[in-house]
């Protein structure tokens, strides 16, 4: 069982990683299916609860709801209409595992208004019996929820965060072994909220321990107890004071030793401590961007485990690093998911022995995500293409992606199409040799102002659908002439011969003004005064006069800041010059 704990979001999924036996240099990302999750998801668990080789999916429904579902798989990635099954309160966090030892899944469900947690025992056809309810010891929300054997008697037990205003506890569940528990005690208490763990046996006694990840307003901490092997836990010391942490995966990153590691998700990205095989921890090691959500497995078949993170509810990202083998990871590379991101799971849903990923992903609708690694292409960049600030009615230089067949066979490009106010080019033709590359250039001809967004999509035989490269542009009505200043040496103290800065409003619309200033490091070497006032008429200008007095020698830089309603900004013009 300790296996199966370490390899998943200890509450939320509990089965191995699927990891690739390919020869891939590169794993690449597509959105397969979105299965919507009635009530909204707040997690879920993957196992096959049928037993046709087919991976399927049970999801809590969170929202004002008493029941789950349970999404049959059809092996390439989507799934059929969702079945349900009753469970307590505000279903929040569930767990797939054999409670009983007749080969077949079960589930475990943390349930949050109804201070209980429910086991549903499969009958391995897909379909599960009526739920089984355990009270907590104080009756408080089941937060997370996770399986082992705590007490070394060969039967799973169940871990769960216990939340109220009396209780931050963890509280074990021991199990029979028939798929029933008994009463539980609670094995910690902490003055911080709990949020999350990870199962695993750090310090290599062959008895499962517990990294606890911790926040309240006095402090957050991750903690590590160490498990007695009769269900209880002793202190083994706390890390990571600061930001976060929140979410907590245990896993072998460095091939180097045979020490279980710790992946972290914090404030602003996530940390990797390496373990020394003891129960202690290394100190942290910390990669951007910021996530949420993590979950680790061998993603481009090179023998290293990887990591995939889902970004914030704002960046709506899959965030993978890839392995060195060492500890140690690669720069990110994200892929846009949806609206939002969270819970997130490794596994082969299309049973082509590349591992994909789901995430639940949503904002005010909810869905289960599921994206396939492709692997046979790879993009560099492969973030979006951002295009600068481009006047209204112009079109911008070019900007350029290249996309590499990373496969053994020859890619067949049937189409290249691009959507928005945007123009794309290629070099690819109609077919790609295995390793070769061809590049595609895109424009971006706004035709109004604000945020602008578009694709590239390439119809190709590397994947069911097209390959996406994202672009995004905005637009403004705000034109500067001359778009920067540059001033000659200017003796310090002394001011230099005034320069001007025409801004024209190029828009059928008033342009409003609301704050024109000098920001910079170096704002105090330079003055200006305009003419702009509050804003400026359809086709009309006004006028920025700037002077340079540098304060010292050498280099002086600064930009005017231009705060309107033209799109983009506000507006900036750079301002260099030279103090003599």
């Amino acid at each position: 069982m300790a296996s199966l704990s370490n390899r998943r979001r200890a509450a939320l999924i509990l089965l191995s990683a699927a990891l690739t036996t390919s020869t891939l240099a590169q794993a690449q990302f597509e959105t397969r299916a979105s299965v919507a999750a009635p009530s909204g998801a707040q997690s879920f668990a993957v196992g096959d609860f049928n037993n046709d080789g087919k991976l399927d999916i049970a999801d809590p429904n969170y929202f004002n709801s008493t029941q789950i579902s349970v999404f049959l798989g059809n092996g390439d990635g989507t799934f059929q209409a969702p079945v349900l099954y009753g469970a307590g309160n505000e279903p929040d966090t569930v767990v797939a595992a054999d409670l009983n030892h007749d080969g077949n899944l079960d589930l475990v469900v943390g349930n949050f208004l109804s201070g209980n947690v429910s086991v549903l025992l499969g009958n391995g056809d897909g379909t599960f019996r009526s739920a089984e309810n355990y009270d907590l010891p104080t009756s408080g929300s089941a937060t997370f929820v996770g399986v082992g054997d705590f007490n070394g008697d060969g039967n799973p037990d169940l871990a769960a965060i216990e939340s109220n205003s009396s209780c931050q506890c963890i509280v074990l569940f021991l199990g029979n072994g028939d798929g029933t528990f008994q009463t539980p005690p609670i094995t910690y208490s902490s003055v911080f909220n709990l949020s999350a763990f990870a199962i695993g046996d750090f310090n290599s006694d062959g008895k499962l321990d517990l990294a606890v990840t911790e926040y309240g307003l006095t402090g957050n901490q991750l903690e590590i107890l160490l498990g007695n092997g009769d269900g209880s836990f002793q202190s083994g010391g706390t890390y990571l004071s600061g930001q976060g942490p929140f979410d907590v995966q245990a896993a072998y990153l460095n091939n180097q030793d045979h020490n279980l590691d710790l992946v972290v998700t914090i404030g602003g990205g996530l940390s990797v401590l390496l373990g020394n095989g003891d129960g202690t921890f290394r100190g942290p090691t910390t990669y951007t961007p910021a996530t949420n959500r993590v979950t680790v497995a061998d993603f481009n078949g090179d023998g290293n485990l990887d990591l995939a993170a889902t970004g914030t509810a704002q960046t709506g990202q899959l965030i993978v690093f890839l392995g060195n083998g060492d500890g140690t990871f690669q720069p990110a590379k994200t892929y846009k998911t949806g609206q939002g991101s969270g819970f997130v799971i490794a596994e082969d849903f299309n049973g082509d022995h590349q591992t994909d990923v789901a995430i639940v992903d949503g904002s005010a609708t909810f869905y289960v995500t599921v994206i396939l690694n492709t692997g046979a292409v790879s993009f560099s960049q492969v973030t979006p293409i951002s295009f600068p600030i481009q006047l209204v009615g112009t079109t911008s230089s070019a900007r350029s992606v290249t996309m590499t067949n990373v496969g053994n066979a020859s890619l067949s490009i049937s189409s290249i199409t691009s959507t928005g106010e945007f123009k794309a080019s290629s070099t690819c033709g109609s077919s790609l040799a295995p390793g070769a590359n061809c590049k595609f250039t895109a424009t971006f001809s706004p035709t109004g102002q604000g945020m602008k967004t578009g694709t590239i999509s390439i119809v190709d035989s590397a994947s069911t659908k097209p390959q996406v490269v994202e672009l995004t542009g905005t637009g403004t009505v705000a034109k500067f002439v001359p778009s920067s200043l540059t001033f000659g040496a200017q003796k310090v103290g002394t001011t230099s011969a005034p320069q001007q800065v025409q801004l024209t409003n190029v828009g059928s619309k008033k342009l409003t003004i609301s704050q024109i200033l000098i920001g910079g490091s170096e704002y105090r070497d330079f003055l200006q005064t305009n003419t702009c006032g509050t804003g400026i008429g359809a086709g009309a200008s006004c006028t920025i006069t700037v002077t340079f007095k540098p304060t010292k020698t050498g280099k002086r830089t600064a930009i005017i800041y231009v705060t309107d309603t033209g799109g983009g900004s506000p507006q900036s013009v750079p301002l260099t010059g030279t103090g003599d």
